[in-house]
């Protein structure tokens, strides 16, 4: 890829995220009003459920199918490119599907033996049937992104923001109407809505772009396997990680009632750090988010072509260019946190979190774009190996050092998590 292409896709890419991302916030707002902490802390607690769900379905295919369909258009071969799109794609919605299928007649399981909450019942239902229609909109990005055209999964991402607001503020107002109470669904719902939205409008798109027929001696058995070659290690990295976060995640509420919290004020302080807290932390990602999203297929490319120090040089200005991203962030964090949780979210605590979180931004936004480098490389069983060494950190502080000092410990195993996980993506990339 040209440096006039990467650049342009990842400016796309920023500022489409960064419009996200304000949207984004302004909604965590509105749901921090409208549903409130306890209600966020719900929404929060079913995310690793569809996390799970889409790393074993979606993720590995997804990263497969961008890697495949960069390197055969590298390669001229854009007929194969579009039959390895079309057999991924199809194989993500079915396991997608079944997975589905599962979680919404099992709902009652996981919310109660998983989850610890049969409140989040009715929204695992919902979560459900966005399975499919995310595996689509992924299979999609995915394409367009190794075709080097950001601006579509840009329009989509954009679009999707608007629609899950707008669809989330739609069924408050029904909900008031009819004196219901205002509860997570809200949240669920305007998230279905969404999916749905930008599921067909990608369909669209994509029957325009294959509106002609293309032939190729490329056999559909061939592009299964293919794929499935390259995307079971990846899958199985993005399983196991997710797995282990999702441990993490159900693990905190539980650990803060062991320090001594009640389970509503435990779902409160964990709706403040990742509903209100973390989000902001986050923000800022979008621009590493953006080079690590171009990064990926761009280096397959250049490992493909042979071109090694175009890879060395790319590695190094990126993780230079992330890791003075930043610092800078540390520095506006630790200064205005606490006003920006009072005036974002008119709560101190949020302040006070934004403060403490701060230090972890050079490590990682760094790490995001390192780990996508890795990836493009191939390098997906390092990255599975480096990354879970950091989660289990994480676990680590959340068993031993809540239930001792509250929330705080999970603070500082964030902090030691994304610090090892630097050390060791530099490290090896340093040696390789």
């Amino acid at each position: 890829m040209s440096k006039k292409n990467f650049f342009r896709g990842t400016f796309i890419l920023t500022c489409t995220g960064l419009a996200s991302r304000v949207i984004g916030f302004f909604y965590r707002i509105f749901l921090s009003h409208t549903i409130g902490a306890h209600g966020l802390g719900l929404y929060q607690l079913i995310m690793p459920l569809q996390n799970l769900v889409l790393a074993f379905t979606v993720s590995g295919i997804q990263t497969s199918l961008s890697r495949l369909v960069a390197s055969r258009l590298a390669l001229k071969k854009g007929n194969e490119a579009k039959k390895l799109f079309k057999c991924g794609t199809i194989m993500s919605f079915l396991l997608s599907s079944a997975a589905a299928w599962i979680f919404y007649s099992q709902s009652g399981f996981f919310a109660g033996q998983i989850l610890k909450e049969p409140l989040t019942e009715p929204l695992i239902r919902i979560l459900a049937l966005q399975f499919p229609l995310s595996a689509i909109h992924s299979c999609i990005n995915s394409y367009y992104f190794a075709e080097k055209k950001a601006g579509i999964p840009s329009g989509l991402q954009l679009m999707e923001q608007i629609v899950r607001v707008s669809s989330s503020w739609l069924i408050s107002q029904i909900l008031l109407s009819q004196n219901l109470p205002v509860t997570a669904v809200v949240a669920v719902g305007g998230s279905l809505i969404s999916e749905i939205f930008t599921a067909a409008s990608g369909l669209l798109l994509l029957g325009l772009h294959f509106s002609n027929k293309h032939s190729s001696d490329f056999s559909a058995l061939s592009c299964m396997h293919e794929i499935f070659h390259t995307a079971f290690p990846l899958t199985l990295n993005r399983v196991l990680l997710t797995l282990l976060g999702s441990i993490e995640v159900v693990l905190i509420p539980q650990q803060l009632q062991v320090y001594g919290l009640s389970s509503a004020d435990a779902l409160k302080v964990y709706g403040i750090f990742t509903g209100m807290a973390l989000p902001l932390i986050l923000f800022p990602s979008t621009v590493t988010n953006s080079v690590s999203v171009m990064l990926m297929p761009s280096v397959a490319e250049m490992q493909a072509l042979g071109r090694q120090k175009k890879i060395r040089s790319v590695t190094i200005g990126a993780g230079t260019g992330c890791l003075s991203l930043g610092i800078f962030c540390t520095l506006g964090f630790f200064l205005l946190g606490p006003y920006l949780g009072n005036f974002l979210f008119k709560s101190p605590t949020a302040g006070t979190y934004i403060r403490t979180l701060s230090f972890i931004c050079p490590f990682l936004y760094m790490n995001t774009t390192l780990s996508s480098i890795l990836h493009g490389l191939g390098e997906t069983t390092r990255s599975l190996l480096h990354n879970a060494a950091g989660i289990l950190v994480r676990i680590s502080f959340v068993l031993f050092l809540i239930p001792a000092v509250g929330i705080r410990g999970y603070f500082y195993g964030i902090l030691i998590s994304e610090l090892l996980l630097s050390c060791l993506h530099i490290s090896y990339l340093y040696r390789r």
